[in-house]
This record gives structure tokens, sequence and C-alpha cells, in this order.
């Protein structure tokens, strides 16, 4: 990965990872960039029997250094402190208090910001960190800021590649065949999918409540084992072409930002018209 990060790949000389870029390189990096900054946003969990702790961590580092070949953009180093407490029964999981998450990523875009970071992309890796993010771009209204939160979420596509579809229904999902095989493409030592029958990776159904009633136990209630799918099937071609096919999506994303002209102009305007809202036409 830090092979990528520093080639010399569509004439780019300068690296993208925020840590590897000496300070004058930095100041550079964000006139590349158009001050454009991306964040991805993993977490340290048990990912089954088959995938490593830092599985979206890694994955969605992985696909951030591939997007960024194709649009500039620099990385932030490696963050994890996210929303993982219905993992906590598990070895190796890192869960912070949900105070602590907000208030951490609240201090890291503001220093990032601090640095020359106008727009900043928040880029979702990992599923428990959704409705967190979420809440934290409705958070950014709080108060005035003079840079661009954008919360980046990855969504299913109707044109993706057969070779990165899954090998037959049902072997997605939490450390599933998927991710596992996202794995395989760039650390294959890390991935072991020959272990994936050593537990059960099927939804327990310890839950009999209606669609209409959420509870925070549901998760560990279905998949106690903190293992969705079947990783057995996952392969290093199927996870190159994933990767691949997500990091076209994100540097799609990049590029729009990085043009976007409105959002900074609308927030600025929200935020004086919040300071005096009787003064706001009605």
């Amino acid at each position: 990965m830090a092979a990528i990060a520093v080639s010399a790949l569509h004439g780019q000389s300068l690296s993208t990872h925020w840590e590897d870029l000496t300070a004058p390189d930095f100041v550079q990096a964000l006139q590349q960039s158009k001050q454009t900054c991306l964040l991805p946003f993993g977490i340290i969990e048990k990912h089954g029997p088959s995938g490593p702790l830092g599985t979206d961590l890694m994955n969605g580092r992985y696909i951030a250094d591939l997007a960024s070949h194709q649009e500039y953009t620099i990385i932030f180093p490696p963050y994890y402190f996210g929303q993982i407490a219905e993992a906590r029964s598990q070895p190796g999981t890192l869960a912070y208090p949900a105070r602590i998450q907000m208030k951490l990523l609240q201090l890291t875009v503001d220093e990032m910001a601090r640095n020359g970071c106008k727009k900043i992309i928040i880029q979702n890796a990992h599923g428990g960190n959704t409705m967190l993010l979420h809440y934290f771009a409705q958070t950014q209204l709080d108060q005035r800021h003079d840079y661009v939160v954008y919360g980046y979420f990855a969504t299913p596509a109707s044109d993706l590649p057969a070779a990165a579809k899954p090998s037959k229904p049902g072997v997605d999902g939490h450390a599933g065949e998927g991710e596992v095989s996202n794995i395989m493409a760039h650390t294959p030592q890390d991935a072991h999918p020959e272990r994936a029958g050593q537990q059960s990776g099927a939804d327990q159904q310890r839950l009999s409540l209606p669609g209409s009633v959420y509870t925070g136990i549901w998760w560990y209630a279905s998949y106690p084992n903190h293992y969705q799918g079947d990783a057995s099937g996952a392969t290093a071609a199927r996870g190159k072409a994933a990767t691949e096919f997500s990091a076209k999506q994100l540097a799609a994303a990049i590029k729009a930002i990085k043009e976007d002209t409105s959002a900074a102009a609308i927030q600025k305007e929200f935020y004086d018209k919040a300071d005096t809202p009787v003064n706001t036409k009605q």
C-alpha cells in the first residue's frame, strides 16, 4: 500500500498519504488536491475466523489509495475510533465510548481544516459507523465552520462487474466472502478463507420482533460469532475486481467534491441566518 502511495502513476510525484509528506510537500499537496482531504473511517474488530481485526481499516485505505491515483487527494492517517459496541464481547475489538468517538472525530476534522483542508471527505469503511457519520454530519450545523464535511457511503451498483460479484447468494456480509476477498487482493497473508467453517456465519434468529422495532442487541442476537455469511469462497481475483470498482466510484465522488462550489456558500448562508433567525424572510 505504501508503494502505491508514493508511485509516480499518471505523472504524480507527491505521496497521497498525509504522514508520508514533508511539510513543504504538504503545502503543495493541498494545492494539488484543491484543499480536499480524505479520511477513511475504519474500525478494529473481529472479522469472523477468516479476516484480520483491521479488515475495514485496511480495505478502506486500500480503496482510498487506488482512488487517490485517479483523483488526487490527501489521505489522513489510519483512523479507527468508531462505533463497535456490538463487538465488545469479542477479542481484539477496540470500542471507544460514544462521547469519545464524537469528540475525537470533531477535533480531527477541526485539525484537518486548521491545516488547510477545506473539503473533508469521511469515507465510511465500516457498517457500524454509518449512523454515527450521518449524525456527525448534521452536528456540523451546530456551529460555524470554515470547511465542509462530506460523508461518503458506497452504494450497491447495477453495473458491478461479474468478477466482483459473490460466488453464490448468501455468502456476503460481515467477514463474509466479499470482505475477505478484498483483503486477499492487497494483503493475502492476513486472509484465511480456509478457516471459514470453524464458526457459523448464519443468522441465529434469537429475537422475534417486528421489523418496525429496533434494539441495540439485535446484531449479537443474530450473529453472536460476529460473522455473517461464508468466507470460504473468497478469492484475490474477486477482491481485485471489487476494490478497483469501488475505487472508481470513490474517485468520481472525490472529483465531484473538488469541483463543488455550492456547499460552502450555502453552509455560510445557513450560519448567517441561524445567527439571527428572526430576520429570515418568511
